[in-house]
């Protein structure tokens, strides 16, 4: 029975593959005809391999160091915790490397497609492109937890709550762990890389030069979009990615502490998370059919279907299996959890996200009161732009997270702490789509980017600016499901560190407890701080470069002199690798030190004020950089010639202000923590 249910799990992780190489092979067959085209295309994809190689590299001893650490802490079984540390590890970097390379070879086949065949082929070749980076994450994740709990499971000649507790789960933790680490650098240094770039393009480019965006003449403009997608592929994939693993082991924890469940039910509800993430996958790959749509109708409409119906039909999948796999009404003796309640939990996990999504969208979309607003208060300046923008971030913040409190209550009224994990199973269960429609983005903004640079047509750059515009709300859509997500994630991974370390009961008024939850509820802020003064530390680098480039080189400005784009490339990856390492490290040391100085009931304290800051700061700066991006590009769009130099410029500096808001420190929140609670996670047992 078990390897049955083990062996399912891996076919659909295969299925999932095998769709990403298909679709991959398709983007790959799509024709370029411009020469210029795919020389601008192949800088960008140089560039950002480059940096991802570069990137591997330098995270490979730290990588090392930790599996060595694992290795030694451990004794008997407990030391191959080191290699699945590693295969996690591994698994996050091929998840990036896939989805980032067929990106860039999307990106100019949707700069073709729109110039040939117009908005929905082009928007076809986007979002295949981002399908295939989906696909492969799920995959990954699917295939690399079969394997470890397979070699885990093997192990052992009997099974028992002991041994699934204190052997085979713990081998799951490590791979995740191997996940978090990996996710943390790329995101953190993805987004340094990117808004450095944006930041020099923007300020330089469009406010002192006054030349428009992606304009070829703009010495920062390949390192620009580089960044897109080390930041906003391989960066979100890696998150994602890290959130899938965290969601799916917490709750396969959490399924051995069910009350009145014997060793049968617990063994089956350990399998469900997997079983439902399976499910997920057919799902997700059903719904990628229906994002299509008429020439002159609204992408978005097209991306909402197929992620709404993936999302229909995922529940009607999960209904089947739960009355397949558990039968009976309620678990036994000491527990009123039944069949239903669980689909109740996996109900409202998928309910919580769409919602948020939708309240996300209401807060950053174009057209929409909040973006309105900040239009409005470009006219008088760059302060009122600030100000108003913070207020926006500030106001979204209350009520995601009170829907994310509902599905906290809410899943664990039905479920127990069980439910959570179900819950956070269920918000991804479509993670595959979801995903594939957030990458979508940047592939649709480097298409633009590409149309401008290879002096297409102005019908095509209109075509890439409709899915561009999109990709920003679906790109914010994106960072608010990574948000509920992680906060989910998060409740159940330190719910079961306070289950794996034995604790009881936490006293919220110990002295001890409540410095620690301070100490955790400052560390965001912390982190927040180091991460944003990275990247004012890398633009300013590079807004001297641009500067230094237009001063000796004045042919640049008039077409007779071409940029060193590469200068402009290699800064920013420098100043990315350097920057990245402090922020990973607080991270990671902070539990740690907390952990074995303080104690397991301090670490508890730690986490949970973590979770709480973390949570909704990373709100607060994801949407106020959202609604910063698109106040600009309403401007731009209503006043094609920038007329309104005042509120133009004003919108400018607000964008600026907000890339690091949206791109760095707020999307690295998420993996900051859920990487603390799997660290403690995994030394929980050596407190």
């Amino acid at each position: 029975m078990e390897l049955k249910l083990l062996f399912s799990i891996f076919a659909s992780g295969l299925l999932a593959l095998m769709f990403a190489a298909v679709r991959s092979r398709w983007v790959s067959g799509q024709e370029v005809y411009s020469k210029k085209l795919l020389e601008i295309s192949q800088h960008i994809a140089d560039g950002s391999m480059a940096f991802l190689r570069r990137e591997y590299i330098f995270l490979l001893p730290f990588v090392v160091l930790v599996s060595v650490a694992l290795f030694f802490a451990n004794t008997g079984f407990m030391k191959f915790q080191a290699l699945a540390f590693l295969l996690g590890a591994l698994a996050s970097s091929l998840a990036g490397f896939f989805g980032m390379r067929v990106a860039t070879r999307a990106n100019a086949r949707t700069t073709q497609a729109a110039k040939d065949h117009g908005l929905n082929a082009a928007l076809r070749v986007a979002f295949t492109g981002g399908s295939v980076m989906g696909m492969t994450v799920v995959g990954l994740a699917l295939v690399g937890l079969f394997a470890v709990f397979l070699f885990a499971w093997s192990h052992f000649a009997h099974i028992d709550e002991t041994v699934l507790a204190s052997s085979i789960l713990p081998m799951c933790t490590a791979f995740s762990l191997g996940a978090s680490s990996v996710a943390l650098f790329a995101r953190v240094g993805g987004g340094i890389y990117t808004k450095a770039a944006d930041v020099a393009a923007d300020l330089v480019g469009k406010v002192e030069a006054g030349i428009p965006e992606d304009d070829p003449r703009n010495p920062a403009v390949i390192a620009d979009n580089v960044g897109d997608n080390v930041g906003d592929v391989a960066g979100m994939g890696a998150d994602l990615f890290e959130s899938y693993v965290g969601s799916i082991v917490g709750c396969m924890i959490l399924a051995v502490t069910v009350p009145g469940a014997d060793l049968e039910l617990k063994i089956k509800l350990l399998f469900l998370p997997l079983l439902i993430s399976g499910l997920g996958v057919l799902a997700s790959i059903i719904g990628t059919f229906f994002v299509r749509i008429r020439e002159g109708a609204d992408p978005q409409r097209a991306l909402n279907q197929g992620s709404f119906i993936a999302s229909g039909v995922a529940f009607v999948l999960v209904l089947v299996l739960f009355n397949v796999l558990v039968g009976e009404d309620t678990f036994g003796a000491g527990s009123n959890m039944g069949r239903w309640h669980l689909i109740g939990a996996t109900a409202i996990g998928q309910l919580a996200g769409v919602i948020v999504g939708q309240i996300t969208e209401y807060y950053t979309g174009t057209g929409r009161r909040p973006v309105d607003m900040l239009v409005k208060a470009s006219q008088t300046g760059s302060a009122t732009n600030i100000i108003s923008g913070i207020s926006v971030g500030m106001t979204s913040t209350f009520p995601i997270v009170i829907v994310i409190g509902l599905a906290v209550l809410g899943s664990f009224l039905t479920g127990g702490l069980y439910g959570i994990g179900i819950a956070s199973t269920g918000m991804l269960i479509t993670l595959g789509i979801q995903l594939a429609v957030d990458a979508y983005g940047p592939i649709a903004d480097n298409a633009g980017g590409l149309a401008e640079m290879a002096h297409f047509p102005s019908r095509v750059r209109e075509i890439t600016d409709k899915l561009d515009a999109v990709g920003n709300t679906t790109a914010a859509i994106g960072k608010g499901f990574a948000i509920g997500s992680a906060a989910l994630t998060s409740i159940i991974l330190f719910s079961s560190y306070k289950e794996a370390s034995g604790i009881a009961i936490a006293e919220i008024a110990d002295p001890f407890v409540l410095v620690a939850t301070f100490i955790g509820a400052v560390i965001p802020f912390l982190f927040s701080a180091l991460t944003m003064n990275a990247v004012g530390k890398s633009a300013f680098e590079m807004i001297n470069e641009v500067r230094r480039q237009f001063r000796e080189m004045p042919g640049i400005l008039t077409g007779d002199d071409t940029p060193d784009y590469g200068r402009c490339v290699d800064i920013s990856t420098k100043s990315a690798l350097k920057e990245m390492l402090f922020p990973a490290i607080l991270a990671l040391m902070a539990p740690v030190l907390i952990g074995f100085l303080g104690g397991k009931e301090m670490l508890l304290g730690l986490l949970v004020g973590s979770t709480i800051s973390g949570v909704c700061l990373s709100i607060f700066m994801s949407n106020a950089g959202g609604a910063w991006d698109n106040a600009k590009k309403t401007i731009e769009a209503d006043d094609a010639t920038h007329s309104n130099t005042e509120a133009y410029n004003a919108a400018v500096v607000g964008d600026t202000v907000g890339d690091p808001f949206k791109d760095t420190s707020g999307p690295s929140l998420n993996i900051l923590i859920k990487l603390m609670a799997m660290v403690s996670l995994v030394i929980a047992p050596l407190l």
